[in-house]
Protein backbone atom coordinates (compact mmCIF):
# COMPACT_ATOMS: atom_id res chain seq x y z
CA UNK A 1 0.00 0.00 0.00
CA UNK A 2 1.76 3.37 -1.21
CA UNK A 3 1.90 6.31 0.94
CA UNK A 4 0.59 9.90 -0.27
CA UNK A 5 -0.14 13.51 1.33
CA UNK A 6 -2.77 13.96 3.47
CA UNK A 7 -3.80 17.59 1.61
CA UNK A 8 -5.06 15.19 -1.45
CA UNK A 9 -7.72 13.60 0.47
CA UNK A 10 -10.88 14.85 -0.78
CA UNK A 11 -9.50 14.54 -4.17
CA UNK A 12 -8.31 11.44 -4.09
CA UNK A 13 -11.41 10.22 -3.01
CA UNK A 14 -13.08 12.10 -5.67
CA UNK A 15 -11.02 10.21 -7.79
CA UNK A 16 -10.64 6.82 -6.50
CA UNK A 17 -13.14 5.72 -4.13
CA UNK A 18 -15.33 2.97 -5.74
CA UNK A 19 -18.96 1.89 -4.53
CA UNK A 20 -21.36 -1.12 -5.22
CA UNK A 21 -24.20 -1.05 -3.86
CA UNK A 22 -26.80 -3.81 -3.38
CA UNK A 23 -30.08 -1.80 -3.72
CA UNK A 24 -29.01 1.87 -5.08
CA UNK A 25 -32.63 3.05 -4.12
CA UNK A 26 -30.94 2.34 -0.08
CA UNK A 27 -28.14 4.24 -0.01
CA UNK A 28 -28.89 7.02 1.36
CA UNK A 29 -30.22 4.52 4.33
CA UNK A 30 -26.84 2.27 3.83
CA UNK A 31 -24.81 5.44 4.03
CA UNK A 32 -25.79 6.10 7.86
CA UNK A 33 -22.73 4.60 9.96
CA UNK A 34 -23.35 2.63 12.89
CA UNK A 35 -22.29 4.83 15.17
CA UNK A 36 -24.75 7.47 14.36
CA UNK A 37 -27.83 8.47 16.43
CA UNK A 38 -30.80 7.34 14.80
CA UNK A 39 -34.28 9.77 15.56
CA UNK A 40 -36.87 7.69 13.87
CA UNK A 41 -39.37 6.38 16.53
CA UNK A 42 -39.95 3.85 13.89
CA UNK A 43 -36.27 2.30 13.79
CA UNK A 44 -36.08 -1.24 15.48
CA UNK A 45 -33.14 -3.75 15.44
CA UNK A 46 -29.92 -3.62 16.65
CA UNK A 47 -26.28 -1.99 15.57
CA UNK A 48 -23.60 -4.90 15.24
CA UNK A 49 -19.74 -3.87 13.86
CA UNK A 50 -17.02 -5.94 12.80
CA UNK A 51 -13.69 -4.38 12.70
CA UNK A 52 -10.56 -6.51 10.54
CA UNK A 53 -7.26 -5.76 10.39
CA UNK A 54 -5.55 -7.84 8.42
CA UNK A 55 -1.97 -7.64 8.99
CA UNK A 56 0.52 -7.58 11.67
CA UNK A 57 4.19 -6.14 12.49
CA UNK A 58 5.46 -2.66 13.44
CA UNK A 59 5.82 -1.46 9.92
CA UNK A 60 1.50 -1.86 9.03
CA UNK A 61 1.17 0.04 12.40
CA UNK A 62 -1.51 1.90 10.66
CA UNK A 63 -3.79 -0.73 10.03
CA UNK A 64 -4.37 -1.69 13.29
CA UNK A 65 -4.73 2.00 14.36
CA UNK A 66 -7.38 2.44 11.64
CA UNK A 67 -9.19 -0.36 13.75
CA UNK A 68 -8.94 0.97 17.22
CA UNK A 69 -9.72 4.58 15.92
CA UNK A 70 -12.94 2.86 14.24
CA UNK A 71 -13.69 1.13 17.45
CA UNK A 72 -13.22 4.20 19.46
CA UNK A 73 -15.53 6.36 17.18
CA UNK A 74 -18.41 3.29 16.99
CA UNK A 75 -18.22 3.18 21.13
CA UNK A 76 -18.56 7.16 21.19
CA UNK A 77 -21.66 7.11 18.48
CA UNK A 78 -23.50 4.61 21.18
CA UNK A 79 -22.76 1.10 19.92
CA UNK A 80 -22.40 -1.19 22.95
CA UNK A 81 -19.07 -3.31 23.27
CA UNK A 82 -21.05 -6.05 23.24
CA UNK A 83 -21.87 -5.74 19.54
CA UNK A 84 -18.23 -4.69 18.45
CA UNK A 85 -16.15 -7.13 17.23
CA UNK A 86 -12.40 -7.12 17.23
CA UNK A 87 -9.94 -8.30 14.89
CA UNK A 88 -6.39 -7.72 15.15
CA UNK A 89 -2.98 -8.95 16.23
CA UNK A 90 -2.17 -7.07 18.58
CA UNK A 91 1.61 -7.10 18.40
CA UNK A 92 1.96 -3.30 17.89
CA UNK A 93 1.02 -1.47 21.55
CA UNK A 94 3.86 -2.97 22.73
CA UNK A 95 5.98 -3.66 20.50
CA UNK A 96 9.33 -2.94 20.87
CA UNK A 97 9.44 -0.66 18.13
CA UNK A 98 6.72 1.52 19.13
CA UNK A 99 8.09 5.09 21.00
CA UNK A 100 5.17 5.13 23.15
CA UNK A 101 4.33 1.61 24.91
CA UNK A 102 0.79 0.67 25.33
CA UNK A 103 -0.36 3.60 22.83
CA UNK A 104 -1.31 3.65 19.36
CA UNK A 105 -2.01 7.04 17.49
CA UNK A 106 -3.99 7.31 14.53
CA UNK A 107 -3.03 11.14 13.67
CA UNK A 108 0.05 13.06 14.38
CA UNK A 109 -1.50 15.32 17.31
CA UNK A 110 -4.48 12.22 17.90
CA UNK A 111 -4.46 10.38 20.87
CA UNK A 112 -4.45 6.78 22.38
CA UNK A 113 -6.76 4.72 20.67
CA UNK A 114 -5.87 1.64 21.69
CA UNK A 115 -7.03 1.68 25.52
CA UNK A 116 -10.18 -0.16 25.83
CA UNK A 117 -10.45 -1.77 22.70
CA UNK A 118 -11.85 -5.43 23.42
CA UNK A 119 -9.00 -8.21 22.39
CA UNK A 120 -11.46 -10.61 20.88
CA UNK A 121 -9.71 -12.21 18.52
CA UNK A 122 -5.87 -11.96 18.67
CA UNK A 123 -3.02 -13.26 17.19
CA UNK A 124 -3.20 -16.42 15.51
CA UNK A 125 -6.68 -16.20 16.03
CA UNK A 126 -7.07 -13.42 13.23
CA UNK A 127 -7.96 -15.90 10.43
CA UNK A 128 -10.33 -16.22 7.48
CA UNK A 129 -12.57 -19.18 9.43
CA UNK A 130 -13.10 -16.83 12.55
CA UNK A 131 -14.36 -13.99 10.73
CA UNK A 132 -16.85 -15.59 8.82
CA UNK A 133 -18.07 -17.85 11.60
CA UNK A 134 -18.08 -14.23 14.18
CA UNK A 135 -20.10 -12.83 10.69
CA UNK A 136 -22.34 -15.44 10.01
CA UNK A 137 -23.14 -15.83 14.09
CA UNK A 138 -21.53 -19.66 13.83
CA UNK A 139 -20.15 -19.94 16.96
CA UNK A 140 -19.43 -23.84 16.42
CA UNK A 141 -17.23 -22.61 14.06
CA UNK A 142 -14.77 -20.66 15.82
CA UNK A 143 -11.38 -21.33 17.16
CA UNK A 144 -10.43 -19.91 19.88
CA UNK A 145 -10.97 -15.89 20.45
CA UNK A 146 -13.67 -14.30 22.61
CA UNK A 147 -16.56 -15.89 20.84
CA UNK A 148 -18.38 -13.39 20.26
CA UNK A 149 -20.36 -13.22 16.87
CA UNK A 150 -23.22 -11.71 15.28
CA UNK A 151 -26.26 -12.53 17.06
CA UNK A 152 -27.79 -10.39 14.46
CA UNK A 153 -32.07 -10.53 13.37
CA UNK A 154 -33.81 -9.23 10.59
CA UNK A 155 -34.11 -5.85 11.62
CA UNK A 156 -30.47 -5.52 12.27
CA UNK A 157 -28.23 -3.25 10.83
CA UNK A 158 -24.08 -4.26 10.25
CA UNK A 159 -21.27 -2.14 9.43
CA UNK A 160 -18.07 -4.34 8.61
CA UNK A 161 -14.50 -2.76 8.34
CA UNK A 162 -11.64 -4.16 6.81
CA UNK A 163 -8.06 -2.38 6.70
CA UNK A 164 -4.74 -4.59 4.80
CA UNK A 165 -3.11 -5.32 2.22
CA UNK A 166 -4.64 -6.29 -0.61
CA UNK A 167 -4.25 -7.85 -4.65
CA UNK A 168 -6.46 -8.45 -7.53
CA UNK A 169 -9.67 -10.80 -5.86
CA UNK A 170 -7.71 -11.16 -2.51
CA UNK A 171 -7.16 -9.43 1.13
CA UNK A 172 -4.52 -10.40 3.20
CA UNK A 173 -4.62 -11.71 6.94
CA UNK A 174 -1.75 -11.87 9.50
CA UNK A 175 -2.95 -15.78 10.29
CA UNK A 176 -3.55 -18.68 7.56
CA UNK A 177 -5.07 -18.72 3.88
CA UNK A 178 -5.56 -15.21 3.06
CA UNK A 179 -9.17 -13.86 2.26
CA UNK A 180 -10.22 -14.35 -1.17
CA UNK A 181 -13.46 -12.27 -3.09
CA UNK A 182 -15.62 -15.56 -4.05
CA UNK A 183 -15.38 -16.81 -0.43
CA UNK A 184 -16.16 -13.29 0.72
CA UNK A 185 -19.38 -13.29 -1.54
CA UNK A 186 -20.43 -16.43 -0.75
CA UNK A 187 -20.67 -15.98 2.85
CA UNK A 188 -22.72 -12.35 2.27
CA UNK A 189 -25.02 -14.47 0.07
CA UNK A 190 -25.11 -17.04 3.21
CA UNK A 191 -25.64 -14.12 5.60
CA UNK A 192 -28.61 -12.80 3.79
CA UNK A 193 -30.26 -15.85 3.02
CA UNK A 194 -30.40 -16.72 6.75
CA UNK A 195 -32.91 -13.20 7.08
CA UNK A 196 -30.32 -12.10 9.84
CA UNK A 197 -29.67 -8.13 8.66
CA UNK A 198 -32.17 -5.16 7.30
CA UNK A 199 -28.53 -3.86 6.18
CA UNK A 200 -25.15 -4.11 6.04
CA UNK A 201 -22.48 -1.69 4.66
CA UNK A 202 -18.80 -3.06 4.13
CA UNK A 203 -15.68 -0.03 4.19
CA UNK A 204 -12.97 -2.18 2.41
CA UNK A 205 -9.15 -0.35 2.68
CA UNK A 206 -6.95 -2.65 0.58
CA UNK A 207 -4.60 -1.59 -2.92
CA UNK A 208 -7.48 -3.35 -5.41
CA UNK A 209 -10.02 -3.41 -3.33
CA UNK A 210 -12.67 -3.15 -5.98
CA UNK A 211 -11.72 -6.22 -7.53
CA UNK A 212 -13.50 -7.68 -4.25
CA UNK A 213 -16.91 -6.24 -5.23
CA UNK A 214 -17.17 -5.37 -8.62
CA UNK A 215 -18.89 -7.71 -11.05
CA UNK A 216 -19.33 -10.03 -7.84
CA UNK A 217 -21.99 -8.72 -5.27
CA UNK A 218 -25.38 -9.21 -5.83
CA UNK A 219 -27.98 -6.21 -6.29
CA UNK A 220 -30.63 -7.43 -3.97
CA UNK A 221 -29.08 -8.37 -0.52
CA UNK A 222 -29.48 -4.89 0.68
CA UNK A 223 -25.53 -4.45 0.64
CA UNK A 224 -23.54 -1.18 0.26
CA UNK A 225 -20.04 -1.96 0.03
CA UNK A 226 -17.44 1.12 -0.23
CA UNK A 227 -13.95 0.67 -1.29
CA UNK A 228 -10.42 2.73 -1.21
CA UNK A 229 -9.66 2.08 -4.49
CA UNK A 230 -10.95 0.60 -7.71
CA UNK A 231 -9.93 -2.62 -8.96
CA UNK A 232 -6.79 -1.54 -10.72
CA UNK A 233 -5.74 1.03 -8.24
CA UNK A 234 -3.42 1.50 -5.17
CA UNK A 235 -4.85 2.52 -1.97
CA UNK A 236 -2.63 5.06 0.40
CA UNK A 237 -0.90 5.37 3.56
CA UNK A 238 -0.87 8.94 5.08
CA UNK A 239 0.68 10.50 8.10
CA UNK A 240 3.56 8.74 6.94
CA UNK A 241 7.82 10.13 7.72
CA UNK A 242 8.88 12.10 4.97
CA UNK A 243 5.15 12.93 4.31
CA UNK A 244 3.45 16.39 5.32
CA UNK A 245 1.70 16.15 7.79
CA UNK A 246 4.27 13.70 9.26
CA UNK A 247 3.78 11.57 12.44
CA UNK A 248 5.92 12.25 15.51
CA UNK A 249 9.61 12.63 14.50
CA UNK A 250 10.06 8.99 16.96
CA UNK A 251 8.01 7.53 14.71
CA UNK A 252 9.41 5.35 11.77
CA UNK A 253 5.89 4.29 9.97
CA UNK A 254 2.86 5.54 8.77
CA UNK A 255 -0.27 6.14 11.72
CA UNK A 256 -3.29 5.52 9.02
CA UNK A 257 -4.65 4.99 5.88
CA UNK A 258 -6.13 7.74 3.51
CA UNK A 259 -9.37 6.08 3.10
CA UNK A 260 -9.68 5.45 6.34
CA UNK A 261 -8.51 8.73 7.79
CA UNK A 262 -10.83 10.16 5.48
CA UNK A 263 -14.02 8.58 6.87
CA UNK A 264 -13.20 8.68 10.22
CA UNK A 265 -12.53 12.01 10.68
CA UNK A 266 -14.83 13.21 8.51
CA UNK A 267 -17.57 12.11 11.62
CA UNK A 268 -15.77 14.23 14.20
CA UNK A 269 -16.77 17.32 11.46
CA UNK A 270 -20.05 16.07 10.85
CA UNK A 271 -20.83 15.29 14.84
CA UNK A 272 -19.96 19.19 15.00
CA UNK A 273 -22.26 20.60 12.67
CA UNK A 274 -25.01 18.30 13.59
Amino acid sequence: MPTFFLPTLLLLLIAFATSVSGRRDLVGDFLRLPSETDNDDNFKGTRWAVLLAGSNGYWNYRHQADVCHAYQILRKGGLKEENIIVFMYDDIAFNGENPRPGVIINKPDGGDVYKGVPKDYTGEDVTVDNFFAALLGNKSALTGGSGKVVDSGPDDHIFVYYTDHGGPGVLGMPAGPYLYADDLIEVLKKKHASGTYKNLVFYLEACESGSIFEGLLPEDINIYATTASNAEESSWGTYCPGEYPSPPPEYTTCLGDLYSVAWMEDRYVHNKQS
